[in-house]
């Protein structure tokens, strides 16, 4: 009896479910899901190259100093870096008075508690301090960007498919909508406030193009400040902030792949050893 109940009920949720897949199937064929502005002409990121992809990937550190510096002339305007410390900066190649420097001229104060009143108020912020926001608060972010809150970018390149390559993409993307658009999906035309971007999930992003020309910043190691290069040093540059132990991270697994390699050598000769004298 109780085979039988369970072959019925069985039989049961098998006829179910191939009753569910019919009724998904034929609504699926009678009225085919419509297709999607963002469908049509989401793109998917460039291809980019930098010195750090791959298992041998190592950072290029003027290449970060100068993503360093695309962030803190375009991108800190909006943009907080809070996970990042001005000391972190020397792991770039700066030296202790050049980390103070960065640190004392950073547009943006720390906040702070005014110790003879109590009260809250501002200083210049310290070598050890985390990079403050440009912002005091959500609200007042949202209020400077026409309600758009712009993200922390300390660990962007984690949390966007594509990375580094979806950051490039986006940076150089900016572009006017295609005809075509207007035509077949005119209610995804970007609205007041908002710019076309094939890049942007939905095609309309908030942000206005930050790399609008070249030379928008001067290198001081005499690199050509295109919109292209501004764009893959500063998606470098974030991806250390991402990850700035990639290089150890890179080294110890190399090291752990040796040590499992030669562990199993020794292993299989200690097994021919052990079962030397043993015939089949």
């Amino acid at each position: 009896m109780i085979r039988i109940g369970a072959f019925l009920v069985g039989l049961f949720f098998s006829g179910w479910l191939l009753v569910s897949f019919g009724v998904g199937a034929v609504a699926y064929i009678s009225e085919p899901p419509q297709e999607t502005a963002e469908h049509a002409f989401h793109e998917h990121p460039k291809k980019l190259s930098l010195s750090s992809d791959g298992p041998m990937g190592k950072f290029d550190r003027q290449q970060l100093q100068r993503g360093f510096q695309v962030y803190k002339e375009v991108c800190s305007a909006c943009h907080s870096m809070r996970l990042v410390a001005f000391r972190n900066l020397g792991e770039l190649g700066y030296n202790e008075d050049e980390v103070k420097a960065i640190a004392a001229n950073w547009p943006a104060q720390t906040p702070s508690i005014d110790p003879a009143t109590g009260e809250a108020t501002t200083r210049k912020p310290l070598p050890a301090d985390f990079i403050p926001s440009p912002h005091a608060n959500e609200t007042a972010a949202r209020a400077a960007n026409n309600n758009a809150l712009p993200p922390d970018l300390s660990l962007i390149t984690k949390a966007r498919h594509g990375g580094a390559a979806y950051i490039y993409s986006l940076l150089t993307g900016y572009q006017e909508p295609p005809a075509e658009l207007a035509k077949r999906f005119p209610d995804a035309m970007p609205g007041p406030g908002l710019n076309y971007n094939p890049y942007f999930a939905n095609l309309n992003i908030a942000m206005a193009n930050p790399l609008g020309s070249d030379g928008i910043v001067t290198y001081s190691d005499g690199t050509n400040a295109t919109r292209e290069q501004m764009a893959k040093d500063v998606a470098a540059f974030l991806v250390w902030t991402a990850e700035p132990t990639l290089e150890k991270r890179h080294q110890t697994g190399w090291a752990v792949l040796i040590f499992l390699i030669i562990a199993t050598g020794l292993g299989y000769m200690a097994y021919r050893n052990v079962w030397a004298g043993v015939k089949h």
